[in-house]
């Protein structure tokens, strides 16, 4: 079994992170799922929510990811998310204006992928 797994994180839009890690915890719509190396393959709906990443290193990344698709095989995992977006990358106050706006409009979805992103600042 080897000791660490290849990572790839893509957003739509970008590569969002690539690399070693040990273990990712990702939301799916079965629950939340760890992934270490030596997993047995899987394919599965991510659910918005941050994705975390134990670097081989030893360090940890943080990422908001707003649904796609999470595939392991051959200690190779991918993240292929709609949108994704480091937690370093956020803008703490725009994602909290973003919230309090989509309160006010009574918009779900733009309350959760808000949410998500300040769940993901708040992780790292």
């Amino acid at each position: 079994m080897a000791a660490e797994l290849h990572v790839e994180l893509v957003a739509a839009d970008r590569s969002v992170w690539s690399g070693e890690a040990t273990l990712v915890v990702a939301r799916t719509t079965s629950g939340d799922i760890g992934v270490m190396p030596g997993h047995q393959p899987l394919l599965g709906v991510l659910e918005s929510g941050p994705v975390t990443i134990r670097t081989s290193g030893g360090g940890t990344v943080i990422a908001a990811v707003h649904g796609g698709f999470i595939s392991f095989a051959d200690d190779k995992l991918s993240l292929l998310a709609e949108i994704a977006e480091l937690a370093d990358e956020i803008d703490v106050e725009r994602a909290q204006r973003a919230l309090e706006l989509a309160k006010s409009d009574a918009d779900a979805a733009a309350q959760r992928r808000a949410d998500v992103r300040l769940r993901a600042v708040a992780v790292r």
